[in-house]
């Protein structure tokens, strides 16, 4: 075996530090050298982050101190996403994180809320999720510390400063022997074999390497420019290419959740953090100008705003090969699918997850390799899809956009999922899959798609014994719930007060 001795990250940002930082627990500095390049001439894509449950669960692994992370940057809990104006105007609904009722008797949940609906009963299904039900009140409070209690199932996530997180995290990478060097690459050095020998840097330097990540972002300068990876366009199922960014001071309180409006070409984001709130229009060049796009965001803006607004440009897809040779595509080198559900940190740390499960030697084995794509491969595919339901099951058709949705044809993989589901409400999982069927059935419900019938397996269960069992779990997580701190008054009695919002811009910049 002929072991890596040095392993080469090209680019910082949110992709690269947790690449350098997922390496860095790992490996013992002696065992593998680890150095990142980047340039302070680039700056990062994040205004406002928002991520899914795995994100906290890998700073766990990584040994970081949840408070300390959230204290250092400014950031949020996050318990579900609304959805503003998807399905029909005026009308919303909620994608709760964590558990989605209890299985009663042996019998799955869903099933028999649905034989009690079909019944009669009137029981929303988020009045069964602890999240969506904090979030409508605007309350948290951690489930680990209330493990046997109605909220016990409920999950979280963060809503985190971009910038804010790669400094943080460069400053544990940093500390446990990861080195940074300053540069710009200008040229890609490679061997013989076609793998990557070194990188030339503008001030001469060469940085050589057994293994290159590249976490250059849209430009992907190793993976595409230097290996050829061909990137695989997915617009003809997502059909968003553009995104208009700002930031704004804080304004009202801070909702534990994501905000996801349906405008008139797309989609429009509010984050809520401790130092501001982050916002972004997410829209279709195809059916909106990019001055279209800024009045848009701009004129639905609730606070005064403290960053100009920013355009960014991007293709929705992933490399055909996403580890190639002896060179890993990370972040937005490797792929990219809209923000719509939270998914990119996701995947990034996804990423390197599979790296180490099949981490190689100098040969970097083809069987590896393969490996890797086919499972990564299939992670982008399952985003894909759960982002396209959102799209395609909409009613709406006041405006271009959502009639071009309409004519959408879908992989073969998501119809065969909605036709699955709308006859007896099961769902299709494969293994190790990141959305559970709480969250199809939350998108399912919230986009006025219900099966036809439920399972027959829940009629050898006393139908009295399910309504019985429905009215009490749903007066439990009520009675629970607005007992719970708010949301901002947890933060303060836990975090402190919020670092001070930057100065206000003034009312003509940037318009």
């Amino acid at each position: 075996m002929n072991p890596l001795k040095k392993i080469v990250i090209l680019g910082g940002g949110t992709s690269g530090w947790i690449a350098a930082s997922m390496l860095a627990a790992h490996f013992k500095r002696e065992r593998c050298e680890i150095e990142l390049i980047e340039s302070d001439e680039i700056s990062s894509v994040g205004v406002g982050e928002s991520t899914i449950p795995p994100v906290v669960r890998l700073i766990n692994r990584l040994g970081i101190d949840e408070a300390e992370f959230i204290r250092e940057t400014q950031a949020c809990y996050k318990l579900g996403i609304k959805f503003v104006d998807w399905r029909t105007k005026n009308q919303s609904y909620f994608h709760p994180y964590g558990a989605l009722g209890k299985r009663i008797d042996a019998q799955d949940f869903y099933q028999c809320w649905l034989k009690a609906t079909m019944a009669g009963e009137q029981y929303d299904l988020q009045d069964f999720s602890p999240c969506a039900v904090m979030a409508a009140q605007e309350r948290f409070f951690p489930p680990m510390q209330a493990m046997n209690t109605p909220i016990g199932g409920a999950s979280y996530a963060v809503h985190l400063d971009a910038k804010l997180v790669a400094a943080y995290l460069r400053r544990y990478a940093e500390a446990r022997g990861v080195v940074r060097s300053e540069g710009n690459c200008v040229q890609v050095l490679r061997k013989d074999n076609g793998f990557i020998d070194a990188l030339e840097l503008s001030d001469g330097r060469s940085i050589h390497g057994d293994f290159f990540i590249d976490c250059s972002g849209f430009s992907a300068q190793l993976v595409e420019k230097a290996l050829g990876v061909e990137f695989e366009d997915w617009s003809s199922y997502l059909p968003c290419d553009r995104a208009i960014v700002v930031k704004t001071q804080v304004a009202g309180s801070r909702m534990p959740y994501t905000t996801a409006t349906a405008r008139k070409s797309g989609w429009a984001w509010r984050i809520p953090l401790r130092n501001g709130t982050g916002h972004g229009y997410v829209y279709s060049s195809q059916f909106c100008t990019d001055a279209e796009a800024k009045n848009t965001l701009l004129k639905h803006l609730d606070a005064p705003r403290i960053s100009e607004p920013r355009v960014i440009q991007f293709a929705t897809g992933r490399r055909a090969e996403l580890w190639k040779d002896n060179c890993l595509a990370l972040g937005l080198s490797g792929g990219f699918i809209e923000p719509l559900e939270s998914t990119a940190i996701h995947l990034i740390a996804r990423g390197m997850d599979f790296f180490l499960r099949f981490f190689p030697d100098v040969e970097c084995e083809p069987s590896l390799r393969r490996e890797y794509n086919r499972r990564m491969h299939a992670d982008y595919e399952e985003v894909r899809d759960f982002i396209l339901l959102h799209y395609c099951t909409s009613e709406r058709d006041d405006s271009e956009f959502w009639r071009w949705c309409k004519t959408l044809v879908l992989p073969e993989s998501l119809r065969e999922r909605i036709e699955l589901f709308k006859g007896h409400g099961i769902l299709r999982e494969d293994n190790d899959e990141l959305f559970r069927a709480s969250s199809w059935q939350s998108v399912f419900e919230g986009m006025g798609i219900r099966p036809l019938k439920y399972s027959p397996h829940v009629d050898n269960l006393d139908y009295g014994r399910i309504s019985k069992t429905l009215k009490l779990a749903r007066s439990a997580i009520f009675n629970m719930v607005k007992t719970l701190p708010l949301h901002d008054t947890y933060l303060e009695e836990h975090y402190g007060a919020a670092a001070e919002s930057p100065t206000a811009l003034p009312l003509n910049s940037g318009d």
